[in-house]
């Protein structure tokens, strides 16, 4: 995929990760600096709602246990309302993977990282992996349509540690 046809000039590898909070689906505020000491998989996803992203936050919970056991946590992160996604996270199951709103300002965390497709008003698909130092140490960036491997991620930060 050709980033920069896609609008995206993707934060480096070794850069310090942008500190930002955002709340998450029940109304809580997460924030990366509070998750100082532990890896941090933040997994952006286009949209709520729809099939692609609905697979990829589905992955992300299905391995909540390999994240707790490698002292990660993975949290997902799109342009869409809290409402929204406390409802979409009813209507999968989600019960432990934090879905976090980047709605106001819009894509604020999505631009910080190089990932807002300003065209579109969404971030692209991607995954980011900070270190418990707070900087980049794994980013990819997918096709729209395309699932992210989960079992790449978690072989990406067991390969970090």
């Amino acid at each position: 995929m050709d980033q920069e046809k896609m609008g995206m000039d993707v934060i480096d590898t070794g850069a310090t990760a942008p500190d930002f909070e955002l709340e998450d689906h029940r109304g809580d505020v997460f924030s990366l600096s509070g998750q100082a000491g532990r890896y941090v998989l933040l997994s952006f996803h286009p949209l709520a709602w729809t099939k692609v992203c609905a697979r990829q936050m589905q992955s992300l919970e299905k391995h909540v246990k390999d994240f707790e056991e490698l002292d990660a946590i993975a949290v997902g992160i799109s342009i869409d309302a809290v409402p929204s996604k406390k409802a979409w996270a009813e209507s999968l199951g989600i019960m432990d993977t934090r879905l976090l709103s980047d709605f106001w300002p819009h894509g604020d965390v999505a631009t910080q990282y190089g990932l807002f497709l300003q065209e579109r008003g969404i971030s692209g698909r991607a995954n980011v992996i900070v270190n418990p130092e707070q900087h980049v140490a794994w980013t990819k960036v997918y096709d729209i349509p395309e699932l992210p491997d989960i079992d790449e991620v978690i072989q990406a930060l067991r390969g970090l540690r």
